[in-house]
């Protein structure tokens, strides 16, 4: 037995969930002939757990299932993974998808809901093929919040947003995980980078990690100001998390035939989307939607942070799996005070 964070049928009072959390005993299944064994190290906390405590995600939520899609291990029982028994490995958290590059080819899940295992645990047995060898320049807390963020940043650059060295780029939403990841990236291959946030503390953070400039989108004269900050030139690819009222006013810094890559708004919640203006469509500019990515992916990924020995930003972490920490963490991400991952070392 393990200790695992379980998700229970009685939310924490005084919180906007639905669904809650408890730290309990739990048996992961015998490892299959294509299963490994992991002792986890550390798992970070995503805003996707704090939509599954909302209920809000859809995929279904079943009651028992372990939390948590990122996260870092040794390698206890290999299986068929591509890695050696002793090594410190991260997880794929994509499930069913794995080398087309429109989209799943069956049906698509994340570790971190049954049938599949999560990462808030002691330890965890998944498919092998789920399994790759950790980057060696990572510490344990860089490790646990690679997975998610880095394939999401990495489909939505170069997959979808098909980013290249001299590219002009706007990240919306700088200081979560994925927004911060996505800027390294770019910056990576020499893009030209912009972000925005409605902290002066956090685009200052930006700039120091290599973007050339950075708006607060609650400022009425925020567009004008990223026209000024751009000098003439105009906007290739805008990699969106966000949505909200500031998304309709990019059109006006977008090049024609621009990539807009949208993965995620503040109202996820109602359903709504992002409005497809005139502007957009008559310019030839192209909304691409995601999540997520496909094995393949995640592959190159790894072999990127390995080339540019990219190292996540991480906010917080969280020492011992109990309860408190659990719910701190989420807390955390919750009121938005965050300014990259948040971990769990267990």
């Amino acid at each position: 037995m393990v200790q695992a964070v379980i998700l229970t049928k009685d939310p924490k009072p005084n919180t906007p969930f639905s669904i809650g959390i408890e730290i309990k005993d739990f048996q992961p299944s015998e490892p299959q002939q294509d299963q490994s064994v992991v002792k986890i190290l550390a798992a970070a906390v995503n805003h996707r757990d704090i939509w599954i405590l909302k209920n809000f995600y859809p995929q279904e939520i079943i009651l028992g299932s372990v939390l948590g899609g990122d996260g870092v291990g040794i390698l206890q029982t290999k299986g068929s993974a591509l890695a050696e028994e002793g090594q410190r490995v991260i997880f794929n958290p994509s499930v069913n998808w794995e080398s087309n590059l429109k989209g799943p080819e069956g049906e698509f899940r994340m570790l971190g809901l049954l049938p599949d295992p999560g990462t808030l645990a002691e330890a965890i047995t998944i498919d092998s093929k789920q399994v790759f060898a950790c980057p060696e320049h990572l510490s344990t807390a860089e490790a646990a919040a690679l997975p998610i963020a880095g394939l999401t940043s990495y489909r939505g650059l170069f997959t979808k947003g098909e980013v290249k060295k001299g590219d002009f780029v706007l990240i919306t939403g700088i200081g979560g995980g994925v927004a911060l990841t996505a800027l390294q990236f770019a910056v990576a291959i020499g893009a030209h980078v912009y972000v925005t946030s409605s902290s002066p503390e956090k685009i200052e953070f930006a700039k120091k990690l290599g973007a050339e400039g950075g708006i607060n989108y609650k400022d009425p004269n925020a567009i004008d100001d990223l026209k000024k900050q751009l000098n003439g030139h105009r906007i290739d690819v805008v990699l969106d998390g966000f949505g909200g009222e500031f998304f309709p006013k990019i059109a006006q810094v977008m090049e024609k035939g621009g990539v807009i890559v949208h993965y995620g708004n503040v109202d996820v919640a109602s359903g709504k989307g992002v409005p497809f203006i005139l502007d957009l469509w008559v310019n030839n500019v192209e909304l691409r939607g995601m999540s997520m990515g496909s094995r393949f992916e995640f592959g190159k990924m790894v072999e990127f942070v390995n080339k540019y020995k990219i190292k996540p930003i991480v906010s917080r972490t969280f020492k011992g799996l109990i309860k408190e920490n659990v719910e701190d963490a989420i807390s955390l991400l919750v009121a938005g005070k965050q300014l990259g991952k948040v971990v769990i070392e267990i």
